[in-house]
C-alpha cells in the first residue's frame, strides 16, 4: 500500500527582494524595528582620519540604475588596522568598519560616511593600498557579487596594489576607481558599479 504524504505547499522562492528589506534593513523598508539600524554607522565618533562621503548607483546592462539593491561594506580604519581581536589596541572605540545600505527606491543612489581608510599591512610583506571592499545583492543576484572600491587620489598606492596587479587588462582596473569631488566642504567619492557591458565591474570570486 503507497504511504499518503501531506506536504506543504512550497514557499513561492525570491532571489532578492523585499525580504531582503525587511529581514536586513528593516528602517529603510518602513519598520521601525531597533533602536539604531545595524550597519548604518561604520567608524563611530572616536575614529580618526579623514572623514568621507561614498556614493553611487548600480547600473544593469541595459544602463539603467537598479533600484533594490544591498550593499554591505568592510574596510580598515585610518591607519589600516581592522576591527579585529588581533587589533584591539590598534582600533578606536567604536570603530566597526562594516556597514550595510540600501539604494534610494526610486532613484537607485547609494551612500554612507565613514572614514577614508589607510594601507593594509599583508602577511605576506606586501601592502594594499586604501579600499573599501563591497558585497552587493539584488533581484536576479543569486549569488552575491565581491568587489573593491579604490580612491583616485592614492595613484602611487594603486599602482603597487597586488589585487589591482592581478587584472591583466589596465583599462579594466579602471572600473574599481572611485572619483574625488567636493561638496559643501566635504570629500566626496563617486563609484558607479556596472554589472554588464564594455566597462564592467571588476568582480572577484572569493
Amino acid at each position: 500500500m503507497t504511504q499518503q504524504l501531506d506536504y506543504l505547499k512550497e514557499t513561492p522562492s525570491q532571489t532578492a527582494g523585499p525580504y531582503v528589506h525587511i529581514g536586513l534593513a528593516p528602517g529603510a523598508a518602513g519598520f521601525d524595528i531597533y533602536r539604531q539600524e545595524l550597519g548604518w554607522d561604520i567608524a563611530g565618533p572616536n575614529a580618526k582620519g579623514e572623514r568621507i562621503r561614498v556614493e553611487g548607483v548600480v547600473i544593469d546592462g541595459m544602463g539603467s540604475p537598479i533600484k533594490d539593491v544591498m550593499l554591505e561594506t568592510w574596510q580598515a580604519n585610518s591607519e589600516g588596522f581592522y576591527a579585529h581581536p588581533e587589533h584591539a589596541g590598534d582600533v578606536e572605540d567604536g570603530f566597526r568598519g562594516w556597514g550595510r545600505v540600501i539604494t534610494d527606491f526610486d532613484t537607485g543612489e547609494w551612500g554612507f560616511d565613514t572614514v577614508k581608510p589607510g594601507p593594509v599591512k599583508l602577511p605576506d610583506g606586501k601592502v594594499s593600498a586604501p579600499h573599501i571592499s563591497l558585497w552587493i545583492v539584488a533581484r536576479g543576484i543569486n549569488v552575491g557579487l565581491q568587489t573593491r572600491l579604490y580612491f583616485e587620489d592614492e595613484t602611487e598606492a594603486n599602482a603597487a596594489d597586488p589585487v589591482i596587479n592581478l587584472i591583466e587588462w589596465e583599462k579594466r582596473r579602471q572600473t574599481l576607481i572611485a572619483r574625488k569631488t567636493e561638496r559643501d566642504g566635504k570629500t566626496v567619492y563617486r563609484f558607479e558599479v556596472k554589472l554588464q557591458g564594455p566597462d564592467e565591474t571588476v568582480f572577484f570570486d572569493i
